[in-house]
């Protein structure tokens, strides 16, 4: 398997225990940096309002299997958590798209670490990417 960057976030936080917990609570804006030759693959991204950004943690520990969350003490599988830190550091985020320039798109809901290398972006659609029940909770 081989996943090749897109691009890369930059973002105002730049070392672990600096972002939020969930982007979605955070007003802070970030710049996806698309690399020139995927700039066209941005045709007609401006007519979303939301993007899913997926990324790579790029300062995740990947030797994590158990750990706890934010939201409790309980230790938990890292299967069962969004933690960074798990085998494979991939994440994604629901982010607003705020404007665009260039390859440069400014967003504001990311959680990423300055630096983290974009491997897909995914436009949001409210009808396909939305379930809500009450199991659904934290």
């Amino acid at each position: 398997m081989e996943l090749i960057p897109i691009g890369v976030i930059h973002s105002p936080y730049k070392k672990r225990g600096e972002a939020p917990h969930q982007g979605r609570v955070s007003d802070k804006e970030a710049v996806l940096e698309i690399y020139p030759e995927f700039q066209e693959g941005l045709q007609d991204i401006e007519s979303k309002k939301h993007i899913i950004v997926l990324y790579w943690c790029h300062l995740g520990k990947r030797d994590v299997i158990k750990t706890a969350t934010p939201w409790g003490p309980e230790i938990k599988g890292v299967f069962a958590t969004r933690s960074p830190s798990r085998p494979n550091p991939l994440a994604f985020c629901v982010a607003d798209l705020v404007k665009i320039e260039g390859n440069k798109l400014y967003v504001k809901g990311v959680d990423a670490l300055d630096g983290s290398p974009i491997l897909d972006i995914k436009p949001y659609v409210y009808e396909l990417d939305s379930i809500k029940g009450p199991e659904d909770t934290l």
